[in-house]
C-alpha cells in the first residue's frame, strides 16, 4: 500500500510535544494544523500490511493511560518491519503507568503471562509487537524493564529482561550525552566496546556527521552488539536517515509528500551496530514518536 488509507491526525492547540524518553521539547516550527507523528506510525502498518488490529492498540491506550504517553518505535532488521511501544512513569514506585496497568490494557489484542515487578523502582517498560502476537499466532513472553543506574557521571539507564516463570535478566545499559558539548566523551564511549575495534574504525563511521548536531546522543553497550540514538533531529535529517539505511520507498515517499507537514516536530532514531571482521555492520535501525 502506498498511501495511507486512514483519516490523518492534524495538531490542535491542546497538544504538547514530547521525544522518545517523554521529555517535552517546544516544536521547531509553528504546529498549528501540522500532522502528528502517529501518522508515521499509522503508515508503517499500512506499509507492512500488519493484522488491522495493531490500529486498534492506539485508541485502547490513549484511553488507558492518555494522550501522549505512549513512546512508539518502527523497526527494520533486514527485509523486516517490527514495532516496539515504551512507555515512562518517571515517579518509580509511585507510578501511575504500570506494567500491570499496560499488560491489562492490551490483554484484548496481547496475552501476556509475565508478571511484573511492580516493587522495583523502574521507570518505563517496553513491549515488542509483531504481526504474529496481534494476529493470534503467538502470545508476548517478555518485557523490557529500565531502571536507573546510580552513581554514572551521565545520566543513565539499565534493561532487563522479563520472562514467565524466571528473574530478570541483564539485557542493555544506556548513556545520554549533550550532543554538542559532550562530543570527546560521545567518542570515548563508542571506543571503549567489546563489539569494535576502533583503531579500524573513524568515529563519523558510527557517530554520524549529518546527524551529531541534535540534542542528545545515547550510546549503549548491548550483548551482542552496540547501539548510537540521536534524539531530536529534523525532518529533512530523518529522511536522510531512513534512506541511507533503505527504509521501503513507500514509508520515505509518505514523509517526503508532507514534509511541510512534519516539520514543526523534532525526531529520534537508532542504529545497532558490530563489526564482523574488519567490517562495521548495521544490524537494525529504528525511528521513533509519540501517541
Amino acid at each position: 500500500m502506498h498511501e495511507s488509507m486512514r483519516a490523518l491526525e492534524y495538531t490542535t492547540e491542546q497538544d504538547v510535544f514530547y521525544d522518545y524518553c517523554l521529555w517535552e521539547y517546544r516544536p521547531i516550527a509553528p504546529p498549528a494544523g501540522k500532522l502528528r507523528s502517529v501518522n508515521l506510525l499509522a503508515h508503517s502498518f499500512e506499509v507492512a500490511g500488519i493484522t488491522p488490529r495493531a490500529f486498534e492498540l492506539i485508541p485502547a491506550l490513549r484511553a488507558g493511560i492518555g494522550q501522549s504517553r505512549t513512546v512508539w518505535g518502527v523497526k527494520r532488521r533486514g527485509e523486516t518491519l517490527s514495532w516496539e511501544f515504551y512507555f515512562y512513569d518517571y515517579r518509580r514506585r509511585e507510578r501511575e503507568r504500570s506494567i500491570t496497568k499496560v499488560l491489562e490494557i492490551l490483554r484484548p489484542f496481547i496475552p501476556c503471562g509475565v508478571r511484573a515487578a511492580e516493587d522495583r523502582p523502574y521507570f518505563m517498560f517496553s513491549l515488542d509487537v509483531t504481526d504474529d502476537l496481534l494476529s493470534g499466532r503467538g502470545a508476548l513472553g517478555e518485557v523490557h524493564m529500565y531502571v536507573g543506574n546510580v552513581g554514572s557521571t551521565v545520566s543513565s539507564g539499565i534493561c532487563y529482561a522479563l520472562t514467565a516463570g524466571r528473574g530478570p535478566r541483564l539485557e542493555n545499559f544506556y548513556f545520554f550525552f549533550d550532543a554538542r558539548r559532550q562530543t570527546k566523551e560521545i567518542a570515548g564511549k563508542v571506543a571503549s566496546s567489546a563489539h569494535l575495534d576502533a583503531s579500524r574504525l573513524h568515529i563519523d563511521q558510527i557517530v554520524w556527521p549529518e546527524l551529531r548536531d541534535c540534542r542528545v546522543i545515547v550510546v549503549a553497550n548491548k550483548q551482542q552488539n552496540d547501539g548510537i540514538y540521536f534524539s531530536g533531529i529534523s525532518v529533512d535529517q530523518l529522511l536522510f536517515f531512513l534512506k541511507r539505511m533503505d527504509y521501503p520507498a513507500a514509508l520515505v515517499r509518505f514523509i517526503e509528500e508532507r514534509r511541510g507537514l512534519l516539520d514543526h516536530l523534532t525526531y529520534d532514531v537508532g542504529l545497532d551496530y558490530r563489526m564482523e571482521g574488519s567490517e562495521l555492520v548495521f544490524l537494525k535501525s529504528a525511528y521513533y514518536g509519540v501517541f
